[in-house]
């Protein structure tokens, strides 16, 4: 579990964070835009996708943003996107603060509307007797109009526009609401869902999951109470205050915040749901995708290998290549892509390549995975190249660049294409982004691993810490050679499936006809150091 960031380290962060910024953007005094940044994503976000969630902190003025967003929607005409709003939170103060704040957006648009109109609109009771009920609307003069309705889903039947549903999670009927909101997509509508957690279990956290898994289309924009701070919400606060800000000021305030909340913090401020801790894959799920056909290569050198003589390491690590790893790459689909994922390691940890062979149907198997114990640098570049210069229709690679692993990430960047190959920094966003598609695969059964004690036992290590699915700093367990591992296989299979998902780009080629060839249909011979290929030679 990640330590709490104390008072000063908050106020020496923020300061050292705007002492980069050029001087026009410093201070509360000179914030440059209305919407503060993560109000702007979140409006590009329903800009492009029909189907937009948040989950978010509270009172981080989100809602107020979307409101700027609703007069822009309905105050356009229909070929420029314009379409009616309609808002729903689950009570009336919601709805009327909602509109009042719509009211002021379009003064300050000055599109030409309606004040606030105060109307009943019939709906059917739960015994089916019709009832009355307040709403409140913004009429424009584009034709299309805001409105704020009731949170039964029912209210929306009819209906043709733009869905916000405000506090999703906490709505009586969740899961039928975003039914009948998702019938207005039919017809070129959108639906934005806002909300802070309420439970993992919650319909509001599996839709989240669905979308960062690659079961459902759509955006997710996460706003945490930390992230607000960042991005100038205290600066925010002290300008509508008339109060001067400093980063001491602001430190203060974060934890006067978080003491309000106590433990409730981590899901009202934080967005990680209630209980949402502990291990993320289970054994069956592991265990239903493995396969005994794709073998787990492990290269251990001795204490002082890397004290040999150049060509007396070059000869050896080339020489169990051939022997171990020639034999695998020869049987492999040349009409197949292949990527891969490299988990860095020297001493103590592991070195993982990965690699992925997309079949025709789709799933993606693995071929074999090898492992790196005591390996030095130049043997780990050596292997490398040696390795993928040999995949067929290789499309593209991920490496850990933390630490030590920057150097071979660059290498390997600078030979295959900044297009082909990137180097990853491990951070909660890009486990946040990637580990949920990985774990999709996993479920639907559409990736094949090895039938491997150690690799198993890596996967396990991935936990949810404070609401992101990763590998913990403090993971550490013995493989069966007695070492040290730190869920390294489970770094490079997701460093792998994120390759193996990338956009790929396929150049055409002639090739050079086996006549011409004194090599033959391989392209290299057991000897050579690399293929064939026209890459620049190593070493």
């Amino acid at each position: 579990m990640t330590a709490p960031v104390t008072e000063a380290e908050w106020a020496n962060h923020r300061r050292l964070m705007l002492a980069e910024l050029p001087d026009v953007l410093q201070g509360a005094e000179k914030l440059p835009h209305v919407l503060l940044p993560y109000q702007q994503a979140l409006l590009d976000a329903t800009a492009s996708s029909q189907l937009v969630v948040t989950d978010k902190s509270r009172r981080v003025g989100a809602t107020w943003g979307i409101g700027a967003d609703a007069v822009l929607t309905a105050g356009a005409r229909k070929n420029a996107g314009g379409m009616d709003v309609l808002y729903l939170g689950y009570n009336l103060d919601m709805a009327r603060e909602f509109i009042d704040t719509c009211a002021m957006w379009a003064r300050s648009f000055a599109p030409a509307s309606s004040s606030v109109q105060e109307f009943l609109f019939t709906e059917e009771g739960d015994k089916g007797a019709d009832r009355a009920i307040q709403a409140f609307r913004i009429s424009f003069a584009s034709g299309f109009e805001i409105v704020a309705l009731s949170s039964k889903p029912r209210s929306l039947r009819g209906r043709q526009g733009y869905v916000i549903l405000d506090e999703f999670a906490f709505h009586d009927d969740a899961e039928e609401l975003l039914k009948a909101a998702f019938a207005l997509l039919i017809w070129g509508g959108k639906v934005l869902v806002i909300s802070t957690h309420k439970g993992e279990d919650n319909p509001f956290n599996l839709l989240i999951k669905e979308i960062r898994e690659g079961r459902r289309p759509g955006l997710v924009v996460r706003v945490t109470f930390d992230d607000a701070l960042e991005q100038g919400l205290f600066q925010r606060i002290c300008l509508v205050k008339g109060d001067t800000w400093t980063p001491e000021k602001e430190a203060e305030f974060r934890t006067r915040i978080r003491a309000f909340y106590g433990d409730g913090a981590a899901e009202e401020l934080d967005c990680i749901p209630a209980q949402g801790s502990g291990v993320y894959l289970t054994s069956a799920m592991i265990e239903a995708i493995m396969t005994p056909d794709a073998p787990v290569l492990r290269l251990k050198c001795a204490e002082g290998f890397e004290l040999q003589e150049d060509e007396v390491r070059r000869s050896y690590v080339r020489d169990w290549l051939v022997a171990h790893v020639l034999p695998i790459l020869g049987r492999l689909d040349p009409g197949l892509f292949h990527s891969y994922g490299f988990d860095f390691g020297r001493s103590g940890d592991l070195s993982v390549f990965w690699p992925l062979a997309q079949g025709r149907d789709l799933t993606l198997r693995t071929p074999f995975v090898l492992e790196l114990r005591n390996v030095p640098f130049r043997e780990q570049e050596f292997i490398l190249f040696w390795i993928v210069d040999r995949l067929p229709r290789f499309g593209a690679g991920r490496h850990d660049a933390r630490g030590n692993g920057q150097f071979l990430a660059e290498y390997a960047v600078q030979r295959y294409g900044a297009l082909a190959v990137e180097a990853v920094m491990l951070s909660q966003k890009w486990y946040l982004e990637n580990m949920p598609p990985m774990k999709a695969s996993i479920e639907d059964r559409t990736m094949q691993i090895p039938r491997d004690a150690d690799v198993k036992a890596d996967l396990r290590q991935i936990q949810m810490v404070r609401g992101i699915a990763m590998v913990p700093n403090d993971a550490r367990t013995k493989g069966a050679d007695g070492g040290q591992r730190h869920g390294d296989a489970a770094v490079a299979l997701c460093l792998a499936h994120q390759a193996a998902k990338a956009d790929r780009i396929e150049y055409g080629y002639t090739p050079v006809s086996a006549l011409d060839n004194p090599a033959g249909g391989l392209g290299f011979d057991l000897g050579a150091d690399v293929m064939n290929t026209g890459r620049r030679e190593l070493w």
